[in-house]
C-alpha cells in the first residue's frame, strides 16, 4: 500500500471527430487505463472551403481518462501512434496532473508534481458561460491569438439536475469552452474573454486555467 500512496495520477483528454471516442477509449483500456468518460462537444475550424459549405462548426468527441503516470504516458505515445494525431484534423490529446482522486480502491490520497514549466508548454483554458454565448468566447480568443477551441454542451438527463464540473454545478444550459494555448498567450487570450464577456461580473461566468503535462496533435 505505501508503494500505491506515492503513485501519481494525470487526466488524459483526448478530443477527436465524433464516432471515434469508443475508438480511443478501447484502445487506451488495451493499453492499462481501465476506463473513461466520454463527452459530446464541437470544435471549431477556419477554413475557407469549409465556410463556403457551411461546416465550420464538426461535432467532436472528448475522452476523459485517469491513469497513474506512468501508464497516461505509455498510453499517450501509443495512441498518438494509432490515431495520427501529427495528421491535420485527426483530433488532439494531452494530459494534466490530477490534485486529488478519490473513490479508486488502489489509490490513497497524494499531492500532484506540478508543471515542469518551459516556454513551449500548453495549458488549458476553460470557460464557462450561458448557452449560445460560446462563440463569443470563441470571436475573443480568436483575436487574442488563439488558434481553435472545442465546444461542450452541458446538459443533465432531467430538468431538474444538474451536471458537475470540478465541484462546480453546471446547469443544463451552460456551454463550456476549451483552449489550449502556449503559456505566452494564456494571459491575453483570458483576459480578452474577461473583457468580452464580462466574466469577473457576478452571474457572467467562470474561467479557470490548467497546466499541461504533455500534448499530440497541435501547431
Amino acid at each position: 500500500m505505501a508503494q500505491n500512496a506515492e503513485r501519481k495520477y494525470e487526466l488524459i483528454s483526448v478530443v477527436v471527430n465524433f464516432g471515434t471516442g469508443s475508438k480511443v477509449l478501447r484502445a487506451a483500456k488495451e493499453l492499462g487505463v481501465t476506463g473513461g468518460t466520454v463527452l459530446l462537444g464541437r470544435g471549431t475550424v477556419k477554413s475557407s472551403l469549409l465556410e463556403f459549405l457551411g461546416l465550420t462548426d464538426i461535432r467532436k468527441e472528448i475522452v476523459l481518462m485517469i491513469a497513474d503516470t506512468e501508464t497516461a504516458e505509455r498510453a499517450l505515445n501509443e495512441l498518438d501512434k494509432q490515431f495520427s494525431f501529427a495528421k491535420p484534423n485527426h483530433g488532439i490529446a494531452f494530459s494534466t496532473d490530477v490534485v486529488g482522486l478519490f473513490g479508486m480502491r488502489d489509490c490513497p490520497s497524494y499531492k500532484s508534481r506540478g508543471s515542469t514549466g518551459g516556454e513551449d508548454m500548453y495549458k488549458a483554458i476553460f470557460t464557462v458561460v450561458d448557452r449560445g454565448k460560446a462563440q463569443e468566447v470563441i470571436d475573443a480568443a480568436t483575436a487574442a491569438g488563439s488558434r481553435g477551441a472545442t465546444v461542450i454542451n452541458a446538459r443533465g438527463s432531467g430538468i431538474h439536475e444538474k451536471k458537475m464540473l470540478f465541484s462546480m454545478p453546471v446547469e443544463p444550459e451552460k456551454d463550456i469552452v476549451m483552449i489550449l494555448a502556449q503559456d505566452s498567450l494564456v494571459e491575453p487570450i483570458s483576459t480578452a474573454i474577461r473583457k468580452a464577456l464580462k466574466i469577473d461580473e457576478p452571474g457572467m461566468g467562470i474561467m479557470f486555467v490548467l497546466d499541461i503535462n504533455k500534448t499530440f496533435g497541435l501547431y
